[in-house]
């Protein structure tokens, strides 16, 4: 399979926050602003890029040649909480207006279910390492494409005329099902 298939998939046709509907805590949490959705889309790709190439790992290395594929989504959770925990040490080093604005959306990457859905369907479609790399690229940089578009139309929003039935969450939930269906559209889309 062509890796710039797998990759635009990630992005546009397979979104996994559009399309798929995983990853909406901070999808809708963190998109206040385009800044704090760069910082969390760029803590999502390096902990979604890492889990998945870590969990390939331990799925084909460790978990099938003694038999304890069982375990699969208890082992993949642990990768992901600890490279979330090296994630935030890092931020809060490094960092510390980012981590400070993510807020409690950074240790919820834990519980993102779009990293974990990542490294499940990578075994699930039985990927390569290579693939499963390329896949989780793609995936993260439409995570982050989904949360800055999102931050970009709240922010216009905050200085439209909303009726006043519509402010604040409701106008947001309404604008990220419509980016939804315009993602919708790439489901068609056939490359090569």
């Amino acid at each position: 399979m062509s890796f710039i298939f797998i990759l635009i998939s990630g992005i546009f046709v397979n979104n996994f926050v559009l399309s798929r509907f995983l990853g909406i805590c901070p999808f809708l949490g963190v998109s206040k602003k385009v800044e704090t959705a760069l910082g969390m889309g760029g803590a999502v790709t390096f902990v979604m890029a890492l889990a998945s190439a870590i969990t390939y790992v331990v799925q084909y290395a460790i978990l099938e040649p003694l038999n304890l594929e069982y375990l699969q989504t208890i082992a993949f959770i642990l990768v992901i909480a600890s490279l979330v925990q090296f994630v935030e040490m890092i931020l809060k080093k490094m960092v510390p207006s980012l981590y400070q604005a993510l807020g409690v959306y950074l240790p919820l990457i834990t519980t993102n279910c779009a990293v974990l859905g990542v490294a499940l369907l990578n075994i699930q479609y039985e990927y390569n390492f290579i693939e499963t790399f390329v896949n989780s690229i793609g995936a993260a940089m439409g995570f982050t494409l989904a949360i800055v578009l999102f931050a970009g139309i709240r922010e216009r929003l905050d200085n439209a005329v909303i009726p006043s039935a519509l402010e604040g969450f409701p106008i947001a939930l309404l604008s990220a099902g419509l980016m939804a269906i315009a993602f919708l559209g790439f489901s068609g889309m056939k490359l090569g």
